[in-house]
């Protein structure tokens, strides 16, 4: 596995081999980030992975300074996963001045996850913009727990005409059911027995709509409130179209249910789709 840290050096090497897929992340990697490894490596001769904590996507009393970074062990994990390139930069290399071109995203940006993070998105598709302009993949891979993140970046690959596919990678759970994500490190071993109440909340509330219930706005209030009964501080929990994340309607078939609430100190996302019959 090559590791490289400055642009010049990766376009070089990836000159190459320029036929390569494209994993982006922040590091303190587990098993979700090597599944999407797993689904990129068959579909190119040359894999490669970034690890680059973006400031831009984290706001003011976000937690950019304490997230971890694993370096070593991330490089280590990498390599036994057969990853061919490893990218590092430092944040210089990344935005060697004030970045003051970026991406806006649609109206996207601004509900559910945008409403509680304002312009988290606006952080992360400039980054990715970047990141996809230093590799040129002809495919990146995303993972579905991050729903809206993950439309957001397919649609700004369309509407800039980037000839990248964008492939989704179903969510990696825990035994029970835990969505796994590098911030499930901060919780306290009580907070963590308690997590999985998150999925399975979702679960309940995809189960109702298969059986026929279709009032959305009382099932969000229920699960909002069975988060909070048990020491929770929801944000939202909303079912939605998939397509877009807009509000669902008894026609629509397609559906999911996003959630984002914090146990403590830690803030963590989950979503269930739902596909009713047509």
């Amino acid at each position: 596995m090559d590791v490289i840290h400055s642009a010049a050096a990766l376009r070089a090497r990836l000159q190459r081999e320029p036929n390569n897929v494209f994993v982006p992340t922040m590091g303190n990697l587990h098993e979700g980030h090597i599944q999407l490894i797993d689904i990129a490596k068959p579909r190119a001769a040359c894999t490669v992975v970034s690890i680059f904590v973006n400031r831009l996507q984290f706001g003011p009393r976000e937690d950019f300074d304490r997230y971890p970074r694993t370096l070593e062990n991330d490089s280590a994990r990498l390599k036994a996963a057969g990853v061919d390139v490893l990218f590092m930069p430092d944040e210089k290399e990344i935005y060697p001045e004030p970045q003051t071109f970026v991406v806006e995203p649609s109206d996207l940006q601004y509900i559910l996850e945008g409403a509680h993070r304002p312009g988290h998105f606006r952080g992360v598709a400039t980054v990715v913009l970047k990141l996809f302009n230093l590799v040129m993949p002809h495919s990146a891979i995303f993972g579905k727990k991050d729903y809206q993140q993950y439309l957001v970046l397919r649609d700004m690959v369309k509407q800039f005409a980037l000839p990248i596919e964008i492939i989704p990678a179903e969510t990696v759970r825990a035994p029970d059911g835990l969505a796994l994500s590098s911030r499930n490190n901060y919780l306290s071993p009580a907070e963590r027995k308690e997590a999985p109440r998150l999925y399975n909340v979702l679960m309940k509330v995809r189960n109702e709509i298969g059986s026929g219930a279709r009032d959305f706005q009382r099932l969000d209030q229920q699960a909002m409130a069975e988060l909070a009964k048990n020491g929770w501080q929801p944000d939202y929990v909303a079912v939605r179209r998939q397509a877009d994340l807009r509000q669902s309607t008894e026609r629509d078939h397609d559906l999911v249910v996003v959630a984002a609430a914090r146990l403590g100190r830690t803030r963590l996302i989950d979503n269930v789709e739902v596909n009713l019959p047509r």
